[in-house]
């Protein structure tokens, strides 16, 4: 490219050939975007955000504030107008080369590492106004006081979410990092980027779900899931996997580990390093694990009190068949630890000992406090959910996945949109990255039950919950347990746990609180000695003074587990293969099941 006083820039023709290519591939990806837009199923609207009652609501409690208080009012915008103009003001002198009186940087922000955002005085006034916005709309939020408690604490959600989405980040102009990327590749970055945009919308219907990791970088049962075992059970819920021994002997007494069936089990068994699957294994058990199918519109009947009869309690029958012993060790996580509490409840109001134990790792028994999911259970919600239901048979896996990152939306929606999409960046080589994004669709009328009965009615805890002919309740779980509960998590917060296991009726319990959160303070393993744990005996207490004079222990909670584990597991015995005469392979782990990828 060349220039003159008299002519305009100049392009080489490589460059123009080049321009030109680029071009005729935003003209085809344009045509591409658009067809994917048009043949866009739709979904019921009260999935995207909550009905115009909130922000009726929301607006009349501030407006009475107003009125009642107008001194308060006219403070905050006082405030607002003041940042605003003294924003213009600094942006005003550094363009003509004055030294601003703001010589602070701005509040800590990721999002706007970039040095740009503090030495270009565009973007400098572009960050300080979106932070200025963001303060007033906070402030105005909170100010809103004629209002219950779940719906401030949904206006607080919803009002940060339209804060998040309007980051100047988000936006191609107000980006420096997206600009300068391409401007520095001639802008390949945005070609890439289209293509990255319009392959997530193709892969998913039109619906936005960004992809978090490369998928091709990963292969189950190829470099993650490769834990040896075999399929010994099959039935339309599941795979049951009996997992080869490494020991020459182990404990009688097997365990049956229960994953959730939002999404899949293989979270256990990542790679080797970080492995529970594999490191149980090695601490000389015989392990059992279910693998859940991957619903459809043919299982839009089951229920909850199909997981139970067809998922839990032939999983251990079967297991207790082929290890030819009358009782077994469980586990149940997350969902899964819910459903095995149901169970417990209804093992024991018919008689039956079969589990000499349960763990729970972070299982939710008492909905009382629904925590940061409060914004997402309340009717207009729920409603939209059973109506998209009633038309898919399913809840598909995107809407589940969607929420679960609405929850951290910006490091799981805008920060990877905007390395995918804007930096043409391809998702990075990440396996637990590719397991959240590898979903599952959940049978409708069993989403439907745990929503209304177990998430809004709380029925497990207060008047119990009515499951094949018995009304379960949480007090009837009697068996020695032990609930791993997670520092940070914020799908089952902790102290909800905890109030849980308090309600059980077990003589022996114990708890313990893992550092981090929802994943990493299960999948935790001795060897990376990254996150301790708590743990107190007195479960009398309340839930902040249980912290409080908790013991902090270094490492994982991991041999602490297996060492209570070995107390209610038996004597050694030898080695057992997997299955036996009538169990034969039906296919090495991981399975069938935990192949097939969710409809959308």
């Amino acid at each position: 490219m060349t220039t003159s006083e008299d002519q305009s820039p100049e392009l080489s023709p490589e460059h123009l050939e080049r321009l030109k290519e680029n071009m005729g591939k935003v003209e085809e990806l344009s045509k591409r975007l658009v067809e994917v837009m048009a043949g866009k199923k739709g979904h019921n609207p009260a999935l995207d955000g909550p009905n115009q009652e909130l922000y009726a609501k929301a607006a009349s409690a501030y407006w009475v504030e107003a009125m009642q208080n107008p001194s308060k009012l006219l403070e905050q915008q006082i405030e607002f107008w003041g940042k605003s103009v003294l924003n213009f003001a600094e942006a005003q002198q550094a363009l003509v080369g004055k030294e601003t009186s703001d010589t602070k940087p701005g509040p800590v922000d990721k999002r706007f590492s970039n040095p740009l955002w503090e030495t270009n005085p565009y973007f400098r006034l572009i960050r300080q106004q979106y932070q200025t916005n963001a303060e007033a709309i906070s402030q105005a939020v909170a100010s809103v006081e004629d209002l219950d408690t779940k719906d401030k604490q949904r206006l607080k959600f919803f009002s940060q979410q339209i804060i998040d989405m309007m980051s100047p980040t988000n936006f191609l102009a107000t980006n420096p990092d997206a600009l300068e990327k391409a401007v520095e590749t001639e802008g390949q970055s945005l070609i890439k980027g289209l293509e990255n945009l319009v392959a997530d919308l193709e892969a998913n219907d039109g619906e936005m779900v960004v992809k978090l990791a490369d998928d091709s970088a990963f292969e189950i049962g190829g470099n993650i899931a490769t834990t040896p075992g075999d399929v010994v059970y099959r039935n339309r819920l599941m795979e049951l996997i009996q997992y080869k021994p490494v020991t020459e002997t182990v404990h009688e007494t097997p365990l049956v580990l229960f994953p959730p069936w939002i999404n899949k089990f293989y979270i256990l068994d990542l790679k080797a390093q970080n492995s529970l699957i594999k490191w149980v294994t090695g601490q000389g058990y015989t392990l059992f694990v279910v693998s859940w199918v991957n619903a459809n519109e043919a299982h839009a009947d089951i229920g909850m009190e199909d997981y139970i009869q067809e998922g839990f309690l032939t999983a251990i029958e079967e297991a207790k068949a082929i290890c030819k012993v009358k009782q077994v060790n469980t586990v149940g996580y997350c969902i899964a630890g819910t459903t095995l509490s149901l169970t417990l409840s209804l093992l024991k109001q018919r008689g039956d000992k079969s589990v000499k134990s349960a763990t729970f790792f972070t299982a939710l028994t008492d909905f009382g406090d629904q925590g940061e999911f409060t914004p997402f259970l309340q009717n207009d919600f729920v409603d939209g959910i059973e109506d998209q239901i009633s038309k898919d048979g399913v809840l598909k896996a995107w809407v589940v996945g969607r929420t679960m990152s609405f929850l951290r939306s910006k490091d799981l929606i805008y920060g990877p949109a905007i390395r995918s999409y804007m930096m043409g960046e391809t998702p990075p080589a990440f396996d637990l990255l590719f397991w959240n994004g590898d979903g599952a669709n959940l049978p409708g009328r069993m989403a439907v039950q745990y929503l209304r009965g177990l998430c809004q009615s709380n029925d497990f805890v207060t008047d119990g919950f009515e499951l094949l002919g018995h009304k379960l309740h949480v007090r009837d779980v009697d068996v020695p347990l032990m609930a791993i509960t997670c520092e940070t998590d914020h799908i089952a917060a902790w102290k909800a746990c905890y109030s849980g296991v308090q309600q059980m009726g077990s003589r022996s319990k114990t708890f313990v609180v893992s550092e981090s959160g929802h994943i990493a303070g299960i999948v935790n393993p001795p060897s990376k000695k990254k996150y301790g744990h708590y743990t107190n005996t007195d479960l009398k207490v309340d839930a902040d003074t249980w912290l409080k004079e908790a013991t902090f222990h270094e490492g994982s909670w991991w041999p602490r587990w297996e060492a209570w584990l070995k107390k209610r597991s038996g004597k050694q015995i030898p080695a057992r293969d997997t299955g036996d005469s009538k169990h034969p392979s039906l296919a090495p782990a991981p399975g069938t099941y935990v192949r097939v990828k969710a409809s959308h």
